[in-house]
């Protein structure tokens, strides 16, 4: 069994001998440099986790990793667009390198790459790494429109908030464990409960998001906190605070909700004083401490020897008390 590290070095030297040399060259410089940024490549290395659980050779496996990857990023560079944003990973986003319309173009032909990448598997399995890749990435869609949606709502609940979430993030990371398991040759059983792990760990790497975007240290998340706060974005914090607030604590939220104009280092303050008051904070970690126990039930029922989930469990345990 390799180790996280041992997986995501192997997988950065594969990915750095990656060429991206066609031409128009401007095209694929953007893609470059996004690939390049590296990160912690956690979904890639999720499939091949899952895959080294039921075989040893994981560079058969190195290019439907690299898909996910080339996936994951083609959707943070339009997410970028979407939302304006101007940092990612402590680095100038595309958008604000280039432009939008070279964010759009590149991101497009990321996409294209993905599915290129994915296509280096066996004959016999292609079509069910196809099909669930691709539902896979409507499921992402469907997520970010819900998200989009709720920014003008005042209504959203918790229940639609979490499913929104399991689509626009728990999706990737449950399908990267499911393939991984599928190409290596795991029982179908196997295949659901680590599907169901990902996406356990995926709300809660999600609600582990708007907590630091609120808590983290801004040199250390690699991007402005209250970026969330000051778009009026529906997360964990702001559906359960709106839920607790006294009816002041409500008007005055409703209030910054409204302003167009606005100091945004005053609305952050404010709001995350409201937070505070409502120990919004503290519930959100008791609910992602829930799902990690979730967790701990799926990866119990997988029928391979504990040793081989020892690395899968160290990567949730990460996940959970990161702080970045």
């Amino acid at each position: 069994m390799y180790s996280w590290n041992e997986m995501r070095e192997q997988l950065n030297a594969f990915i750095d001998n990656l060429k991206f040399e066609r031409e128009p060259y401007k095209l694929y410089e953007p893609i470059r440099y996004t690939i390049s940024q590296g990160g912690k490549r956690v979904r890639p290395v999720l499939f091949l986790m899952a895959y080294n659980m039921y075989k040893e050779n994981i560079e058969e496996a190195f290019y439907p990793a690299v898909a996910l990857e080339t996936y994951h990023n083609h959707t943070l560079i339009h997410d970028d667009v979407m939302d304006n944003a101007d940092l990612r990973r402590g680095m100038p986003t595309v958008r604000a390198k280039w432009n939008d319309t070279m964010a759009i173009l590149s991101g497009d032909s990321m996409l294209l790459l993905a599915y290129e990448f994915m296509s280096h598997v066996p004959a016999g399995k292609l079509p069910a790494m196809l099909a669930a890749f691709g539902e896979m990435a409507k499921e992402i869609c469907e997520g970010q429109q819900y998200d989009i949606e709720f920014e003008t709502r005042e209504d959203v609940k918790e229940e639609e908030y979490i499913e929104m979430i399991r689509l626009k993030t728990s999706v990737l990371l449950a399908t990267s464990l499911k393939l991984g398991a599928y190409l290596a040759g795991a029982s179908e059983e196997d295949q659901e409960n680590l599907y169901a792990y990902g996406e356990k760990m995926g709300i809660a790497f999600q609600l582990q998001d708007d907590l630091l975007d609120v808590y983290a240290d801004e040199a250390l998340f690699g991007k402005k906190i209250g970026g969330d706060i000051c778009c009026n974005k529906k997360t964990f914090l702001l559906i359960t605070a709106m839920n607790l607030a006294s009816p002041e604590q409500l008007r005055e939220m409703k209030e910054w909700m409204a302003k167009s104009e606005f100091n945004a280092e005053e609305k952050i303050a404010c709001f995350t004083r409201i937070y505070d008051e409502l120990g919004v904070k503290e519930i959100c970690q008791q609910r992602i401490q829930a799902l990690f126990e979730e967790c701990d039930r799926y990866m119990a029922r997988v029928a391979v020897a504990q040793e081989k989930k020892q690395f899968l469990k160290e990567l949730a345990c990460s996940l959970l008390n990161r702080n970045v």
